[in-house]
């Protein structure tokens, strides 16, 4: 097998340095002055990135330490930089010229299309531009109602199963916020019973495997090789039809809400977007809506569980805020709990939904630690390193909700706590998150105490678009609570 890929990928290196050797002669000068990991000939670092997800993801971390803060790895002729730390994010993320998304992002083309996250350039702006007011307070109180309603539909979920010696928390709190997201931003209810609906989470966990996969195998770069000849390819075909969901173009159905409602604004009054980028756009959120937020509040739930008195101070801090125990926290509510706030924050630091993103450089960058970055080069920065930095995070496995205090944060480097991402192409929807997150440890909370099954120390994180536990399987023993 290996005898073929060396193959092909040096035809690939004699097409590639006949068609751009000038600019590539650069590129390679300086990208191959970075420090790394041993590389194998054309090969480069491909031997060790073809690995199970759970042991890439620890080869990942390692390299992060033995080479920051930037180091390189290659998969043939596919080079990228690769940051753990603030100062070269800052350098990268701070400008708006480096706004173009990693090639690895164009893998989300068949599912995504050039929705907010893929997109760059002036459509990118022109997006985000139209759909930032649906972030605003005003509209975001109004989605803390079906916050509450999803969050009483979910804990009644719980309760039926909660005599188990333990649940796995992921598949229920993923129909929660996907439940929650559906609702929000299209306007319909999402039905448990439909098979389309649940297949739904399956369907993008599924895809996101794939993706990851696809990304270290640069065989599998080659759109009509991988669509049409490779089972990978094949099966990503089949789940992209079923991650659309086509039901959620009914508009004679849906209520009148924020997302949606500017998008077909703005393409009635301006013609600034077309049916396809509406799509792209609500495929986006409701992937990254969805997702990101599941695996937050399941990492979340699971510290919790093994910090009972962090547990029992936010339900002290729940109950003053909110003394009536039937009241449904009000978005003004949910802007005091200040503690709360700070533990999610803390698990958000440890395990951030997005561990790495990838950005294309526009132009030069210098590295805090002296080397160039050239142009085009591929930069990917792991997030997930630059909040286990232990010169910012001391003893940073470590829960500590204190460490976001206001003076604890003071001094700290702006690029040092980043799971929304930073800069102009920084996320969308992080009050949105936040929100829900509130609304959903409310509920939880107080009808139920959470035990430890799964901790820290023993699960297994693995390589995937989204942070995820391995066999997407995060246990926690719920304990109703006597009062609830």
């Amino acid at each position: 097998m290996f005898l073929v890929i060396t193959l092909l990928t040096a035809i690939l290196a004699i097409i590639f340095g006949f068609k751009y050797m000038p600019e590539f002669n650069r590129y390679y000068t300086l990208i191959v002055k970075l420090p790394g990991p041993k590389m194998y000939s054309i090969l480069g670092n491909l031997p060790d990135l073809l690995s199970d997800e759970a042991t890439l993801f620890k080869k990942i971390r390692q390299w992060s330490k033995e080479y920051y803060p930037v180091y390189k790895l290659s998969t043939a002729l596919y080079f990228s930089a690769n940051i753990s730390s603030p100062e070269d994010f800052e350098a990268i993320a701070s400008t708006t010229k480096n706004i173009e998304k990693g090639a690895v992002y164009t893998f989300l083309d068949l599912w995504l299309g050039e929705g907010l996250l893929t997109s760059t350039g002036s459509k990118w702006q022109t997006r985000r531009k139209i759909l930032t007011p649906a972030f605003h307070f005003s509209i975001l109180q109004q989605f803390v109602g079906v916050f509450t309603t999803e969050t009483d539909h979910l804990v009644k979920e719980l309760r039926n199963i909660c005599h188990k010696p333990y649940i796995n928390v992921v598949p229920y709190i993923s129909q929660f916020t996907l439940g929650a997201i559906n609702e929000t931003s299209m306007g319909t209810k999402l039905n448990v019973e439909n098979e389309e609906d649940r297949s739904y989470c399956d369907a993008t966990h599924q895809i996101g495997k794939i993706i990851t996969h696809r990304i270290t195998r640069p065989w599998l770069y080659f759109n009509k090789l991988y669509y049409f000849f490779m089972i990978p390819g094949y099966k990503e075909k089949r789940l992209v039809p079923i991650s659309e969901n086509d039901e959620e173009f009914n508009y004679s159905k849906r209520k009148k809400l924020a997302m949606l409602d500017l998008l077909l604004n703005a393409k009635i009054s301006n013609e600034s977007i077309d049916d396809k980028g509406i799509q792209d756009e609500v495929n986006t959120f409701m992937f990254e809506g969805h997702d990101t937020t599941s695996m937050a509040l399941c990492f979340t739930l699971m510290v919790l569980a093994n910090h009972k008195d962090v547990q029992e101070l936010i339900l002290q801090e729940i109950n003053n805020v909110i003394p009536d125990s039937k009241a449904r926290p009000t978005y003004n509510d949910l802007q005091e709990l200040k503690f709360m706030e700070r533990c999610i924050k803390e698990c958000l630091r440890i395990y951030p939904s997005v561990p790495f993103i990838a950005r294309v450089l526009e132009e030069d960058v210098k590295t805090s630690n002296g080397y160039i970055l050239p142009k085009r080069t591929m930069a990917h920065i792991h997030i997930f390193d630059i909040h286990r930095n232990q010169t910012i995070w001391p003893n940073p496995e470590k829960f500590d909700p204190d460490r976001f205090l206001p003076e604890n944060c003071q001094d700290r480097h702006p690029f040092a706590y980043v799971p929304f991402s930073a800069g102009p192409r920084n996320c969308i929807g992080q009050r949105f998150a936040l929100l829900e997150l509130k609304v959903a440890l409310c509920g939880i909370l107080r009808n139920f105490e959470l035990d430890p099954v799964d901790t820290p120390d023993n699960i297994v994180l693995v390589a995937d678009i989204v942070l995820r536990a391995k066999n997407d399987v995060v246990r926690v023993k719920l304990i109703p609570r006597k009062n609830s």
